[in-house]
């Protein structure tokens, strides 16, 4: 049994880090990916996990592969496309771990992902399916990803869903946010950031947009919102839980820290019977979570450099509640 399979994008983060001796700007090949930087973070808690994707047939698309087997992610289901180059991303950093991304994502591999890819077996064999809006802001990808998510529902199973909203990815913003709502239509967790639910639902009243988000989609069940430096809350139709977050660490680079917390705190529906957790163990997983993405800021990239469970541990403990 799969604990959790993912579908979307894969790609190579080029990630500024420092300069040359001749002083150029230098930049690092980093792995990475939502979805698979999600399933990176959930292997270094055991979980078994694989990833639906397509990378190119060059010397990037063997990073990616290579990349995910050493993480202890499935790569059965990574196809490669004979003729489209493995999608790259270059990332510039500034003060305060913000970034800048650049994609270079026309007709490349990870957007040729088509429904002829997709392992309805698989779909079958796992326990949660996890999804994000990059792999659908372009065709066939996007009709794979519909193909596979609709699948998903039919079988009743439980999926999650995190906008990883890029608007370069997008030539229409509209179309944009009917995706995305088209994906919360179909989630039973959403994990969204407050500037996504400010961009998506034009407001900055979080608590509110979570209500409405939960009133209107059926198949919801939980949605959980992160605040940046005021931490993270889960709304379920019972409860509103909050946490804060580790102020005391100086982030360096923020590249994975959504992916990172979302995969963290899935763990806590894994271990409970893919039940949303409520009060004490929510206000956990919650903190874990935000730990995690604490630490993932700590350093250039994301799905190869996954904080390791102790060092989550270590750091929730050096700051209790």
């Amino acid at each position: 049994m799969i604990d959790v399979l993912a579908v979307g994008e894969i790609l190579i983060d080029f990630t500024e880090n420092g300069l040359s001796s001749q002083g150029n700007k230098v930049f690092e090949a980093n792995p990475g990916g939502a979805p698979a930087n999600v399933l990176a973070a959930l292997r270094k808690h055991g979980k078994n996990v694989a990833l639906v994707a397509k990378v190119g047939k060059d010397g990037f698309g063997k990073i990616l592969t290579s990349a995910l087997m050493e993480a202890g992610i499935d790569t059965s289901y990574v196809a490669v496309d004979e003729s489209a180059p493995t999608t790259l991303a270059f990332v510039q950093t500034f003060a305060g771990g913000e970034r800048e991304f650049s994609f270079y994502r026309d007709q490349t591999a990870d957007v040729m992902l088509s429904k002829e890819d997709v392992p309805l077996s698989a779909v079958k064999n796992s326990r949660i399916i996890h999804f994000g809006s990059v792999s659908l802001s372009s065709n066939p990808a996007r009709e794979a990803v519909h193909h596979m998510i609709e699948e998903a529902s039919k079988m009743d199973k439980f999926i999650s869903f995190d906008p990883n909203y890029r608007p370069l990815l997008w030539s229409d913003e509209e179309e944009a946010r009917g995706e995305v709502f088209w994906g919360i239509s179909k989630a039973t967790l959403l994990k969204i950031a407050d500037n996504e639910i400010e961009w998506l639902l034009g407001t900055s009243d979080y608590e509110a947009a979570a209500k409405r988000l939960l009133k209107e989609n059926a198949n919801l069940k939980g949605i959980a919102v992160t605040l940046g430096k005021d931490g993270s809350f889960l709304m379920t139709e019972d409860e509103i839980v909050r946490v804060p977050t580790f102020l005391d660490i100086i982030p360096v680079e923020k590249t994975g820290a959504g992916d990172t917390f979302f995969g963290t705190f899935l763990l806590s529906l894994l271990d409970n019977g893919l039940k949303l957790p409520k009060g004490e163990p929510a206000k956990y997983a919650l903190r874990r979570a935000n730990a995690a993405a604490t630490l993932i800021t700590t350093k250039k990239g994301a799905l190869k450099v996954m904080p390791e469970a102790f060092e989550i541990d270590d750091l929730m403990k050096s700051f209790p509640l």
